[in-house]
């Protein structure tokens, strides 16, 4: 998966001109522009790295004379006290670019270590791990790519890729099949519907209605295993709804084929990482 640069420069910049502002106090005022040095990330917790090279791009923007060594690559499993790059160049830019490199990588690397667990966590089942559109404003491409580097899928990206009939959307229109059949009726060849039902009755109906997937809401692991067997494969199952990673293997051996976590996007823990100046 590869990010438009274009879209990944300008969250750099704007993170640049919040933080910097107009000038940085503290390193404009204390450091000669003279100034060369050495610095490296290390790596402070295990897991998986991602956004090495978004991190650089930070001192790229600040001073293209930044030499940025990356050791280890997205995607790569990083142990506590691993270097994962060593720089080099003016003391001052390294400085600026320090926290807005780091409140990325270590960001990125924490959704990624996040999904790798949790695709470690279903291995040998039948289920696939996926995010959900529970990201941060602005933020969205880049954490669906952690997503990826941690080994899941991506559920959809915005509202125009494919019908999802929530609670909601059902209430408003009309109930299951009135929703699917209008929706039917306007949609292209290339759209997809997605149904949230909370019962095996909701299940029965939306099958018969030919949903191409439905979403099993906050159900028993006992009724996710019977809406396996009733669906029998006429539309792929996503359980959705108070997953963690201590009953993730429970809900997948249900036989569901998506699980969809919102906790790896919105309330994920960052990975501890460094950057620390040679003296």
């Amino acid at each position: 998966m590869k990010l438009l640069q274009s879209y990944v420069d300008n969250i750099i910049t704007t993170a640049l001109s919040e933080d910097i502002n107009y000038i940085d106090v503290t390193t404009d005022y204390l450091i000669d522009d003279n100034s060369v040095s050495e610095a490296y990330y290390i790596a402070k917790d295990n897991g998986v790295l991602c956004g090495i090279e978004i991190a650089k791009r930070v001192f790229e923007i600040l001073d293209e004379n930044i030499i940025f060594d990356i050791k280890i690559k997205d995607g790569e499993e990083v142990k506590k006290g691993d270097i994962i790059a060593e720089m080099k160049g003016s003391t001052k830019n390294l400085l600026k670019g320090e926290r807005t490199a780091l409140n990325l990588l270590q960001h990125l690397s924490g959704i990624a270590s996040a999904t790798n667990r949790c695709v470690k966590l279903v291995e040998g089942t039948n289920a696939r791990i996926t995010d959900t559109r529970k990201t941060l404003p602005g933020l969205r491409a880049l954490q669906k790519y952690a997503v990826t580097v941690g080994g899941g899928k991506n559920h959809r990206f915005n509202l125009s890729d494919g019908a999802m009939l929530k609670d909601n959307h059902i209430d408003a229109g009309g109930g299951i099949t009135k929703a699917i059949t209008a929706l039917r009726e306007k949609i292209g060849h290339m759209v997809k519907i997605e149904v949230e039902v909370r019962n095996l009755d909701e299940l029965k109906e939306a099958l018969d209605a030919k949903a191409d997937i439905i979403m099993l809401d906050n159900m028993s692991y006992a009724d996710m295993k019977k809406a396996v067997e009733i669906t029998d494969g006429r539309a792929l199952l996503e359980a959705s709804g108070n997953v963690t990673e201590e009953n993730i293997r429970e809900t997948a051996e249900t036989g569901v084929d998506i699980i969809s976590l919102g906790a790896l996007t919105h309330s994920v823990r960052c990975f501890d990482i460094s950057m620390r100046i040679r003296k």
